[in-house]
């Protein structure tokens, strides 16, 4: 959510903001709604002023009593015109996304995003065709999509033997790394209130349809750890003493994949459950765009201790989304696709959800301000699962266990 006052007084730059970021809001038609929102309450103000003026002249008065009847039926008049405006305003602030920093490539879509740099050489099979996951995840005993079907339907999974102690070793990794930089570990909540999961500002484009939701307890399962880690906070002052503070959460995760096609559709990639670790600061304004760069670079230290090949992108507008001022992803190298796929990303949302969730800290002079929020992948789970089996694999089948990971596993291959 933006401050009204910033939008009166860039109304430009809100403009570029929707028009960048592909987001069709009339930025009129909000000034005029605020424009018309104070006048009423002017009008509101004056007239219980001349109100309470009355109420002291005495109840005798009839003179003042007719007046006061006069201005009540006024006050009536004004108070449901005002909350239908404070309603039609509420859900266009809402709609509007943040806006981008100026170092953020203006693009329609993600065929404008920048690659940074690419890191890792590809592996070169020479002596054999690599297998895809699923087919090494069949062989192996390690996925089993077949009876996760019978059991719960389509995109679900089962993970089995190595691939399960892979996946603890890749939170003990996360866990080893993390809390040397002052993160604290926490597992939060898959569910949520409805406000809370509206609080990060992602349900006012498609990513509503992407939940899944509960009726009858009027909750969300959660998307991502994100949107429980965020919603901490809603409603509260911090210290600037304690900031930043630092999370990362791991949690099971819930999404509908609604717009995947094709092979996606298939194995481990997109699926509806899901585990992650996602890593959440909060910080002074001065400082976010500090910890936005130390988000990235725990994405790209954990990448390369596994020695993953990736590449780093810098996310253009049209692909930002509403509430990141700035976002990277890490893509990684699919051999079977032989091509790049997203495993990470890291956003800078600055005030944007902090407005929203009413999450704000007292500064050392007193005054009380809003938040910077920031997000950024540690590991999604089964897509680095994925990323690991493919780049590993060996011409006899088995799957070679990156080094940094054999301490946690116990064991250096994975074979028949």
């Amino acid at each position: 959510m933006l401050d009204i006052n910033f939008i009166r007084e860039n109304p430009e730059k809100v403009k570029k903001a929707c028009k960048d970021k592909n987001v069709n809001i009339d930025v009129g038609r909000v000034l005029a709604l605020d424009k018309e929102k104070r006048q009423l309450m002017t009008e509101m103000e004056a007239l219980r002023a001349e109100q309470n003026k009355i109420s002291r002249g005495g109840k005798d008065n009839m003179v003042l009593i007719e007046q006061a009847k006069e201005i009540k039926g006024k006050i009536k008049e004004i108070e449901p015109e005002l909350e239908k405006i404070n309603e039609e305003l509420r859900v266009f602030l809402l709609k509007l996304p943040n806006i981008p920093f100026d170092d953020v490539p203006v693009g329609e879509d993600d065929s404008k995003n920048v690659v940074l740099r690419k890191v890792g050489g590809t592996p070169k099979f020479i002596f054999w065709k690599p297998k895809d996951y699923m087919d090494l995840g069949t062989e192996l005993d390690l996925i089993d999509t077949e009876r996760a079907g019978k059991v719960a339907g389509a995109r679900f999974g089962y993970i089995k033997n190595e691939l399960v102690l892979l996946e603890f070793a890749l939170v003990k990794l996360v866990m080893d790394t993390v809390l040397k930089e002052g993160f604290i570990p926490v597992i939060p909540p898959v569910m949520l209130k409805d406000q809370m999961a509206r609080g990060t500002g992602y349900f006012e484009a498609t990513d509503e349809k992407e939940a899944y939701y509960l009726p009858e307890d009027k909750m969300y399962l959660a998307g991502t750890s994100e949107q429980s880690l965020v919603s901490m906070y809603a409603d509260e002052v911090l210290n600037e003493k304690d900031l930043p503070i630092r999370y990362v959460g791991f949690s099971t995760c819930f999404r509908r994949e609604a717009g995947s096609y094709g092979k996606d559709t298939k194995g481990i990639l997109r699926v509806h459950q899901f585990d992650k670790l996602e890593m959440l600061v909060f910080s002074t304004p001065e400082k976010s765009k500090d910890e936005h760069e130390l988000l990235l670079s725990i994405e790209e230290k954990l990448m390369k201790a596994l020695k993953l090949p990736y590449q780093l992108i810098n996310i253009c507008t049209g692909d930002l989304g509403r509430p990141a001022a700035k976002k990277y992803d890490i893509e990684t190298w699919l051999p079977s696709e032989k091509r790049y796929r997203e495993t990470h990303s890291t956003s800078n949302c600055t005030d944007f959800q902090a407005r929203r969730l009413n999450i704000r800290y007292r500064d050392k002079a007193g005054k009380v301000n809003f938040v910077h929020t920031l997000n950024g992948t540690a590991f999604a789970i089964g897509r680095i699962l994925i990323m690991i089996m493919e780049n590993y694999q060996q011409k006899d089948g088995s799957i070679k266990i990156p080094k940094v990971l054999q301490k946690y596993v116990g064991k250096k291959v994975i074979k028949r």
